[in-house]
């Protein structure tokens, strides 16, 4: 008996129906990708044993974005998620809509995915650099302003989207010198190890991120691609932008402390080192050195 893909004939026309759309190999591939998803997100919970509960950090935070992805991508595949854009260029392609008024599948909850997966992808990099929470912060800010403009911008049948994108690729140059620049200098102050592991990964991650534009360019933006292609242009990047990503992380934190990148990570059943501590006048340990206390 050969299985068959009936997800999109199921789905057809729930959240509208475009004229062009994913077929059924486009379908297949999505389903190929959450596979992998799920199938990392299980490695990598299975890897986290292997470590104790105060060193699993990147672990539970790499496992997170691929089952946020898994779940993105069973969506996709089952063509969920999505809603039919008119689009602002007319293709002589049959498979990009191409008459006037013509509209394509624009999955939202790609976004969605990658509005949850993509800080969490950074604060594994800036994690690891060490480095204060206030840049975090607004490293995190320019990263989802990012998202949500790429969002709005594919949404907008206008010639107006292409504002929005500007927007998101200043956004993306943003956090781009925050993590490639900033970040570095951190992470090259906390030893070789780090900073070897810490460029390795930002290298890849930035090569990555700057072709999502093009994709975004050619896809929701020009409507120069076919849906389909759409599916295996963003699902290969994705794939190397975090599994291939996740691997390379926990690999190169195999053998560095959490403390040493001033995360300070205490079990329930692990006795704080309080050897750093000084009583108070009146004989009573306060638990506290210069008024702040770094573990967690």
């Amino acid at each position: 008996m050969v299985a068959r893909n009936d997800a999109p004939a199921v789905n057809a026309g729930i959240g509208g129906t475009a004229l062009s759309q994913i077929t059924v190999r486009g379908s297949n591939w999505f389903w190929a990708v959450c596979a992998v998803m799920a199938f990392s997100t299980f490695l990598i919970l299975g890897a986290s044993y292997a470590r104790s509960r105060s060193h699993r950090l990147f672990h539970y935070i790499c496992a997170a974005i691929t089952l946020t992805a898994a779940i993105s991508y069973f969506s996709m595949a089952s063509n969920l998620g999505q809603t039919p854009i008119q689009t602002q260029f007319v293709r002589p392609n049959p498979k990009v809509g191409g008459i006037p008024g013509g509209t394509r599948e624009i999955f939202y909850v790609r976004y969605i995915d990658w509005f949850v997966t993509t800080p969490l992808l950074l604060l594994d990099l800036l994690l690891t650099a060490g480095m204060p929470w206030p840049t975090i912060l607004w490293t995190l800010f320019l990263d989802e302003v990012m998202i949500v403009t790429g969002l709005v911008g594919a949404l907008t049948r206008s010639s107006y989207k292409w504002g929005f994108f500007a927007f998101g690729c200043a956004a993306l140059l943003g956090v781009a010198y925050n993590v490639t620049i900033v970040a570095r200098k951190h992470a090259n102050a906390l030893g070789s190890d780090v900073h070897r592991v810490f460029l390795s990964c930002a290298v890849w991650t930035f090569f990555l991120w700057f072709l999502y534009p093009i994709a975004w360019g050619l896809a929701e933006g020009g409507n120069v691609i076919a849906p389909d292609s759409e599916a295996v242009f963003y699902g290969i990047l994705d794939i190397l932008a975090k599994p291939v990503f996740s691997l390379l992380l926990l690999w190169g934190h195999r053998k560095i402390e959490p403390a040493r990148l001033g995360v300070l990570i205490r079990d329930y059943n692990e006795l704080p080192d309080r050897s750093h501590e000084k009583p108070s006048h009146n004989g009573v340990d306060t638990g506290v050195m210069n008024g702040a206390s770094t573990t967690v």
